[in-house]
Parts: structure tokens; C-alpha cells; sequence
């Protein structure tokens, strides 16, 4: 954990993946994150595969929180949080926008009561549109999205990428709109600000970034990269595997093709222009797949790297537990203080030097927090043990 955000009060009222992994983010950078659940606790507490600590999803995206745990349903838990909300710098939802407006956490409801505050709605899609009271999950978003669709492009059928993939690229969206709104604050701008992150526009601008293409410049231009695109892009097989190649530049192309012993397509009028060259991708990559299995995949990648061609293994996600590379910067280590039962941990993956980083707890049990935070929004014992003992707060 590291002393970046040390002083800005972050609430999170969020679950699963979205809320949580943006959540766990600005608290691994230093915020005080106070992650609010139902008296049930995040669904993802108790998802499969589960061990010491809760279900590995829940486990993967908590750390360096505190857990504070209250019924929002009920008129007393809504005035806790309100509470709390005053002394907030941001408060961060992943709730439907029906839904967090009934529980009082919609931006007029939250800026009424902190008009300093950072509200931020990560949410399915984007309020100023047609599409804004429907449900949505990360499939919902990878197919709207056209995130599914791509397989269409290349000859095969529509699937989702086998990954939280929106969920996790909103959160980051999320992320970094909450950090531009803290440092406006700083700059001096006042009153409170609303960000909102739609996950169907978030994933929408992800995918087009490359593939816009020509509709960039032409309303009816063609979408799609076409190297992207190509149904010769993709892993090639090896005498013992699988293996990913991608000569990309005019040296790199040059320096694959005479390790394969095809110097002479460098000879075709085509080659050197780099656009002539992309017309003639499926060429090229039909090349590399022929050639690639007379050789076993250690074979190549030793011949590929001495050329500076980039080159990799396929990795299983299994294999990626004894990845060398992950294995020499203690990728998976555990931090002091977790849970027995654990073994391996994410890190945060951005390095800040010149930190002194203090260490990183534990995600925590179900309103382990609840009593001291109570306590800080000025509840008297007697209070708190009322909240408690009728289930309006668990701790």
C-alpha cells in the first residue's frame, strides 16, 4: 500500500468485480477505502472457489479496506451512511441508477449533504441515451459493446472474451475519472462533481480506438483494422505447441523471413511499402504459419529473440503460476497478515519509486469496521449496540 492518496476518505458501495477492483486500486495507492455491504455481505464473499477469507473473487479485489457493514433499506442504515458521507471525499457506486437514487446515494442527494464531495456512478450506460434504465452485466456490455461480435470479422461465430472484461475496464475508467476530479478539487475548484462511467461506452471506445479506421474520416467508412482483422492473425502452432509471432516492422519482417528462408518475398514490389505490405498481411502470415512447425516452440523463440523478433509462448493461465518472470519479482506473494489457506496474492502492477510502501492487509471480515466507524460519525455506544442488535448494522 502506498502513501499517494494518504488523507482522501473513499466510500464504496460496490460488489462483485466493478465496484470493488476500482475500490481496491485507490486504496492499494494510499486512500482509506470504507467499502459498504448489506448485512449479507458482497455476493462475491461467498462465491466458488472459496477458502479462508471468502470467495477468491471477493478475496482478489478487497485488500487495504475497511469493511463497514449496513441495511440501506432501512431509514436508520441510510442515516448512517449519510453520516459517513459527510466525511467523505468520494463516494464510488456500481448500483443501477433507480437503485442508488432510492437509497439516497444519486448525485443531488450526496452533493446536499457534502457539496465538496466526488460522486462517481460507474454504471451500464450512459444516462443522456436511450439505453439508460436497461440491465447490464459484462456479457450484456462485451455484446452490445461489439466486443463479442468480433469473431463475425475473422469468419467465426460471435463468443465472449473468456474474462471480466468490462467490469474491469470501467473500473479503471472509474479510476482515473475520480483521480481528475480529486486533483480539479485541489486546483481549486469547488463544488461537487459528478463523474459518471457507462460501461457500454467505456467498451465501446476501447474496441474502436483501432478499429474506427476509415469511419474516422468518412461517415460511411470501413470499420476494422485490418491486420487485427485477418483470419491469419492469430497463435500458430509449433512442432510442440503454440507460439505467437508478430514481425511488425520492416527489419522485424526482414529478419523473420530470412531466418525461415524466404528472403526472396523481400524482392516483391510490395514489400517495402508499408501499406502495400498490410494489404498483402494474410500472405505474410500464412508464411509464418507454414513454417513454424518444423521447429518445437523453445526452438523458435531462442532463434526468433536473437533476431529481436517479438515472440512469445502461448500461455495457459495455468502456467502463469510458475512463469518464470512472475516467479523472479514475487508476483503472487502473499502479504504478511493474510488469512491462512492463501497462497497466492495480486499485486498492485504499477511500480512508484522513492515510496516508502507500508504493508498491504488482508480483505476483511464481513463489518469488521462497522463499530469504529460508527464511532467516528459520532454514535455513542449504546447506539451502535442498538444498530447492531436490530440488524440495521452488522459488526
Amino acid at each position: 500500500m502506498l502513501p499517494l492518496l494518504e488523507g482522501i476518505r473513499v466510500i464504496e458501495v460496490g460488489a462483485v468485480v466493478l465496484g470493488p477492483y476500482a475500490g481496491q486500486i485507490l486504496a492499494d495507492l494510499g486512500a482509506e477505502v470504507i467499502k459498504v455491504e448489506p448485512p449479507e455481505g458482497d455476493i462475491a464473499r461467498n462465491a466458488h472457489p472459496s477458502g479462508t477469507g471468502g470467495g477468491a473473487l471477493f478475496v482478489n479485489n478487497n485488500r487495504n479496506k475497511r469493511m463497514l457493514a449496513l441495511d440501506l433499506k432501512a431509514t436508520e442504515g441510510r442515516a448512517a451512511l449519510a453520516k459517513l458521507i459527510g466525511t467523505a471525499d468520494v463516494l464510488f457506486h456500481n448500483m443501477r441508477v433507480d437503485a442508488a437514487e432510492r437509497l439516497g446515494l444519486g448525485f443531488e442527494a450526496v452533493a446536499a449533504i457534502n457539496p465538496r464531495i466526488v460522486h462517481c456512478a460507474a454504471i451500464g450506460f450512459g444516462q443522456r441515451g436511450p439505453y439508460r434504465d436497461r440491465p447490464a452485466f459484462d456479457d450484456i456490455i462485451q455484446a452490445a459493446s461489439g466486443i463479442a461480435g468480433l469473431g463475425t470479422a475473422t469468419g467465426g461465430d460471435p463468443r465472449f472474451v473468456p474474462t471480466i472484461l468490462a467490469d474491469k475496464v470501467a473500473a479503471l475508467h472509474a479510476v482515473y475519472g475520480i483521480l481528475a476530479a480529486l486533483v480539479a478539487r485541489t486546483n481549486g475548484r469547488e463544488g461537487a462533481i459528478r463523474v459518471e462511467v457507462p460501461m457500454f461506452e467505456a467498451l465501446t471506445a476501447f474496441l474502436l480506438n483501432e478499429h474506427l479506421a476509415g469511419a474516422t474520416f468518412a461517415t460511411d467508412g470501413k470499420v476494422g483494422y485490418p491486420r487485427l482483422l485477418s483470419p491469419d492473425r492469430r497463435p500458430f502452432q509449433t512442432a510442440d505447441g503454440w507460439i505467437a509471432v508478430l514481425p511488425y516492422t520492416d527489419r522485424q519482417w526482414r529478419a523473420f523471413l530470412s531466418e525461415i528462408g524466404r528472403e526472396d518475398v523481400t524482392q516483391q514490389d510490395w514489400f517495402a511499402d508499408p501499406r502495400q505490405r498490410q494489404a498483402h498481411i494474410g500472405e505474410l502470415y500464412a508464411l509464418v504459419a507454414e513454417s513454424l512447425p518444423a521447429r518445437t516452440t523453445a526452438a523458435w523463440i531462442t532463434a526468433l529473440e536473437a533476431r529481436d523478433v517479438p515472440c512469445s509462448k502461448v500461455s495457459g493461465i495455468e502456467d502463469l503460476l510458475t512463469d518464470p518472470h512472475l516467479a523472479e519479482i514475487g508476483f503472487f506473494d502473499v502479504p504478511a497478515g493474510y488469512p491462512e489457506g492463501v497462497a497466492r496474492s495480486l499485486p498492485q502492477p504499477v511500480l512508484f519509486e522513492g515510496l516508502q510502501a507500508e504493508p498491504d492487509t488482508a480483505p476483511r471480515a464481513l463489518g469488521t469496521d462497522s463499530r469504529a466507524l460508527l464511532a467516528e460519525c459520532g454514535y455513542e455506544t449504546d447506539e451502535i449496540d442498538r444498530l447492531i442488535a436490530s440488524g440495521v448494522a452488522t459488526g
